[in-house]
C-alpha cells in the first residue's frame, strides 16, 4: 500500500501541488495588487491549502472552533511540527489572518512573492531597526482588526516535541490587550518530519485543536509571562502522548 501511495504522489499529488502553488501565488499577487489585500491575501491561500490536504488524501479534524468569537482579533500561537502545519492552519482555522514568518521565506519561489504581495509579516532579527519594523508591522495588522498566526518556537521541531516559546507574540498581545489563542497541531510531524523535507509524504491524519482564548490579566511583564505559560500548557495538553514533554530544539 505504501508503494501505491508513493506512485500516486509522483503521478498525481505532486504535479497538482506544483500547479496549484504557482496558480495561487499568481492569483494572490495580482489580486492584492488591484483589489482588497484582506480578501486576496487570505482566500486563495485557504483554498490552496485545502486542495493540498485533499490531494494527499489526508483526513483533517478540527476541534474547538466554538471557542472563537466572530469578528474578534486574536493572536494565535501554535506548535510547529512540520511543513503541513501551514496547510492545516491556513485551510482549516477559518479565520482571516496574517502570518508572522521567517524573512528567509521571502526568497522561496512563488510563495515568497505571494506572501510579500499579501503583506504577510516577515520576522527579521538581523538588526535592531529590522526588529522594530517587524513589530510595527505586526502592531498595525492587529489594530486593523485582522488576526495574527505565530509559531512562537521560531522553527520547526526536530522531534515532534515542543521547544521553548519566544516572547514576541505575547508582547504584542500584551501591548494591544488582545487574547492569545493556543493551537495544538498533531500529525504534521508524522507526515513529513523536518529531517525528511521533500521526501515522500507519509499518510497520517491531521488534527487541529483550538483552545479557549487566554485573556490578559493586566499589562506588563507579569501578564506576558502568565499568558505565555498558560498558552504553552494548553498547547502541550492536547499533544499526542508520544510527543508530550519539553525537548530542546537546537535551532532556537
Amino acid at each position: 500500500m505504501k508503494y501505491i501511495y508513493w506512485l500516486y504522489q509522483l503521478c498525481v499529488a505532486v504535479p497538482v501541488t506544483i500547479i496549484a502553488t504557482i496558480l495561487t501565488a499568481v492569483v494572490t499577487g495580482l489580486g492584492c495588487s488591484v483589489g482588497d489585500g484582506h480578501v486576496w491575501g487570505y482566500y486563495p491561500g485557504r483554498w490552496w491549502s485545502k486542495v493540498i490536504a485533499r490531494i494527499f488524501l489526508l483526513p483533517v479534524t478540527v476541534e474547538g472552533r466554538e471557542n472563537l468569537e466572530k469578528g474578534h482579533s486574536y493572536v494565535f500561537v501554535a506548535n510547529h511540527q512540520g511543513m503541513f502545519d501551514i496547510f492545516l492552519i491556513y485551510g482549516y482555522l477559518n479565520r482571516n489572518f496574517k502570518w508572522m514568518m521567517k524573512h528567509q521565506l521571502r526568497k522561496m519561489p512563488f510563495v515568497g512573492y505571494a506572501c510579500e504581495k499579501s503583506h504577510q509579516i516577515f520576522v527579521d532579527r538581523r538588526t535592531p531597526s529590522k526588529i522594530k519594523k517587524t513589530i510595527n508591522e505586526a502592531r498595525e495588522t492587529l489594530k486593523d482588526g485582522t488576526s495574527l498566526v505565530v509559531f512562537p518556537e521560531g522553527a520547526r521541531s526536530f522531534t515532534g516535541h515542543i521547544g521553548k516559546f519566544k516572547k514576541g507574540a505575547f508582547m504584542l498581545a500584551d501591548e494591544l490587550q488582545l487574547p492569545v489563542v493556543p493551537l495544538t497541531i498533531n500529525g504534521s510531524f508524522d507526515i513529513m518530519p523536518r529531517t525528511k523535507d521533500w521526501h515522500f509524504v507519509t499518510w497520517h491524519p491531521l488534527r487541529l485543536t483550538i483552545h479557549q482564548p487566554v485573556y490578559p490579566v493586566g499589562q506588563g511583564p507579569q501578564n506576558i509571562q502568565a499568558v505565555m505559560r498558560q498558552s504553552y500548557d494548553s498547547v502541550m495538553s492536547a499533544l499526542e502522548e508520544k510527543y508530550q514533554g519539553y525537548m530542546e530544539n537546537p535551532d532556537q
